[in-house]
């Protein structure tokens, strides 16, 4: 973005005090951010985020900022009542001077602004348990705080993001229309999807049959969406709410479990150095439900294992649908990059089909 458009946008807000710098802030890879810094008073500055938002991910900006803003709000609303502390425990979305929460620049592009919830860090990877089991407390907390909303007043900002059974139709429809010319190279990794079919509808099946209930899901539980505090060193602010939708409340959980409870690359082309943690599998359940706090129901605490294993196999049959595609959707830097990734997930589900029995011990050990 050119300066000109920057301010083009931060002009559409009415922000306490004078400009001092909008700079480039950041990692994401979605939404392009910058930190704006105000000069309220003598001494005071306040820091701001400005975001542009991936209009291509998300093309219902309208809807995206409305979940945001229905969560966010409900959230306040249960920090209050605790007598917490509602700007430091979940997002602010500024509103424009129309009233707006995002403001749209004269480019075609959007953009949003949230307060800097100070004293805090992210997390890139754990060093210890005590930390795995903090992120798993933190996005227990979040499912137990949102427990009493109505996920239906959410529209699907992705729709059938995790839907499963949609994710093995795609896949199927890849494996016929061959576009890049790999499927005859593939047998074993079609073959393994195929056979983990059901897999993939068992847990959309149960939500069908009313067996678990719909939720206000994150979608995205990495541990770098968890605001952690500087004295402390515990979770209080849940960030990166584009991905807020109804779903399956197991995914939340399974999703942490596949990124964090192993210690390989994603991409990692040695399966001899891909295995799952059941320890910490243990570690970060201990600390989910502990968050949850007795609010998800019987069944959805059973089936927590499974959310771990299909969201997965999930992730595999998606790497592996784009390799068959041609390497379309996931970036990739090197030939095969999404083979492997595809070989990495497979692996973990591997993995956690051989030590099915613990995990389910673990989660019985762990709801105490």
């Amino acid at each position: 973005m050119t300066e000109c458009a920057i301010h083009e946008v931060y002009a559409q807000y009415e922000l306490p005090g004078e400009l001092v710098s909008i700079m480039p802030f950041g990692k994401g890879l979605i939404n392009r951010t910058y930190e704006i810094i105000q000069q309220e008073a003598e001494g005071l500055q306040r820091r701001y985020v400005l975001q542009c938002i991936n209009h291509t991910i998300f093309p219902d900006v309208a809807g995206l900022m409305n979940n945001i803003l229905l969560v966010t709000d409900f959230l306040k609303g249960k920090s209050q009542a605790r007598g917490g502390n509602p700007e430091r425990e979940t997002l602010t979305v500024v509103m424009a001077r129309d009233g707006k929460p995002f403001v749209q620049a004269a480019d075609g592009s959007y953009w949003r602004i949230y307060p800097f919830v100070e004293g805090t860090f992210v997390l890139d990877q754990v060093e210890n348990d005590e930390q795995f089991y903090e992120t798993g407390r933190s996005f227990g907390a979040f499912q137990a705080e949102l427990s009493d909303f109505d996920a239906t007043q959410l529209v699907e900002v992705i729709p059938m993001f995790h839907d499963t059974r949609n994710r093995y139709r795609q896949f199927e429809e890849a494996v016929l229309a061959d576009a890049a010319g790999r499927v005859k190279d593939l047998t074993d990794e079609i073959d393994f999807v195929r056979q983990r079919k059901a897999d993939c509808f068992f847990l959309y099946d149960l939500l069908d049959a009313g067996d678990i209930p719909l939720r206000v899901t994150h979608n995205d539980t990495k541990l770098n969406n968890i605001l952690m505090d500087n004295d402390t060193k515990k979770g209080i602010c849940i960030v990166d709410l584009d991905t807020i939708m109804p779903g399956i409340s197991l995914f939340d959980f399974g999703d942490s479990i596949r990124y964090g409870a192993n210690d390989c690359a994603e991409d990692e082309a040695d399966m001899n150095k891909v295995n799952f943690d059941a320890h910490l599998f243990e570690v970060y359940a201990r600390g989910f439900l502990a968050g949850a706090n007795g609010l998800l129901t019987e069944r959805e605490v059973e089936l927590l294992p499974w959310g771990a294993r299909v969201i997965t196999l999930e992730q595999g049959i998606r790497f592996l649908t784009d390799y068959i595609n041609g390497d379309v959707y996931y970036g990739t830097t090197r030939p095969g990059q999404n083979l492997d990734r595809t070989h990495t997930q497979f692996k973990l589900v591997q993995d956690m089909e051989a030590q099915w029995d613990e995990l389910q011990a673990i989660i019985a050990r762990s709801r105490g």
